[in-house]
């Protein structure tokens, strides 16, 4: 079973990341992971951190020549922002010594985890949760999560994603989005984010790529902040992964834990998602139809029923809110004082959606892979492969 943890803070020396569960055999690379990280780092509406942040990880163990071992496997990650700025950083983050003279953060932020999680471990100081729910965190979850997108990719399981709204600007709807989703995975959903990838916010459609940039333009004058919705879709999962018996293992929960997990993420939705709930029962359930095995004519269910996979391309949606770190202020009350004042600037994004994206594509990697395991099994990967590859049920009769 894939499991992951990681541990660092946002302006801490380094990031550090644990993968378990990984079979033998599995190809990997510092540069396979790099490349997603690349990705992570790219996107319209970013802030100066851009410039600090130069993200590789370091394999240090679970891996011999480019192959898994089995073993767990440890990543590491330099906070270039930490080296860059010895005068600051080394000393408010310092792991030893005394507090006394070190400028205490007393202003929590409307809408971060700075308030609510001084409270729940009895901090003076809020900057120990500003360090550790800061969504760098998300760099090492993405090198983590590549090992498990690894393993997918040798299945021919493979994850793509793009924004589909930014604000006020995005597609009419659900037929829409799919006019220019279906041609693209027909060859693998790998195809939308090697194309998404082409527009700074990620957007498959380029006049409404122009629009998203305008409304970032507009509200980076403003000194506010955007979010938005995004899709992401799986191609090459077999039918009947998860299950309907037990409610913790239903795969379509796994997936919106999995994405609401994520710093800022709001809502979760699967296929029609919310509009299902905007019609009648024959414009929202797929027909069954057999052509040399079982498919659906349509696919509103995204890839979900019951639970479980359903052979058909998986299709889930993300909402992020909008940035609460703004340059025009929001108003708080001092933990010290309690008298009102407005929050301080700290250097942050105007849109990080289209960066959210790749997050949002890595996160559920993990979940996907241990649905294959508990139903295939293996130790190692050549073993996973055969038991992957045998013909669907309905094939054999």
């Amino acid at each position: 079973m894939f499991r992951y943890f990681t541990a660092g803070e946002s302006h801490g020396p380094e990031l550090t990341g644990i993968v378990e569960g990984v079979p033998a055999g599995l190809q990997l690379t510092e540069d396979d992971i790099e490349r997603h990280l690349v990705r992570r780092q790219q996107g319209y509406g970013r802030g100066g951190r851009m410039a600090f942040e130069k993200d590789r990880a370091i394999i240090k163990s679970g891996v011999r020549f480019s192959k898994t071992t089995g073993a767990p496997i440890a990543l590491t990650m330099v906070n270039l922002a930490y080296e860059k700025d010895k005068s600051n950083w080394p000393v408010v983050m310092a792991k030893e010594g005394d507090p006394e003279g070190i400028e205490r953060i007393t202003l929590p932020r409307p809408g971060h985890a700075d308030l609510v999680g001084l409270q729940k471990y009895r901090f003076d100081d809020i900057r120990p949760v500003i360090e550790r729910s800061s969504a760098r965190e998300t760099a090492m979850r993405v090198a983590c999560c590549t090992v498990a997108r690894q393993f997918l990719k040798t299945l021919g399981v493979e994850i793509g994603g793009h924004v589909i709204q930014i604000g006020t600007a995005g597609y009419p709807g659900w037929e829409e989005i799919r006019d220019i989703t279906d041609e693209l995975i027909l060859n693998g959903a790998e195809q939308v984010y090697k194309k998404s990838d082409k527009s700074d916010v990620r957007c498959l459609d380029k006049n409404l790529g122009k629009l998203m940039r305008e409304e970032i333009k507009l509200r980076r004058k403003e000194g506010s902040s955007l979010g938005g919705i995004y899709e992401i879709i799986v191609t090459g999962l077999p039918a009947g992964l998860g299950s309907y018996v037990h409610w913790d293992r239903k795969l379509d929960g796994l997936l919106a834990q999995a994405i609401m997990s994520t710093q800022a993420m709001k809502g979760v939705e699967i296929g029609l998602g919310f509009d299902a709930g905007k019609t009648h029962g024959h414009n929202v359930h797929d027909e069954i139809i057999f052509d040399g095995s079982f498919k659906r004519r349509t696919n509103r269910a995204g890839g979900l029923e019951g639970g479980m996979t359903t052979g058909m391309p998986l299709i889930l949606r993300g909402v992020m809110k909008p940035i609460p770190t703004m340059l025009k202020p929001l108003k708080t009350a001092d933990i010290d004082t309690k008298e009102e004042q407005e929050t301080r600037y700290e250097r942050s994004d105007v849109c990080a959606l289209p960066r959210a994206v790749v997050v949002a594509e890595s996160v559920i990697a993990p979940v996907l892979a241990n649905a294959i395991l508990e139903k295939f099994g293996g130790d190692s990967i050549d073993e996973i492969i055969e038991r992957f590859n045998i013909a669907p049920y309905e094939t054999k009769k």
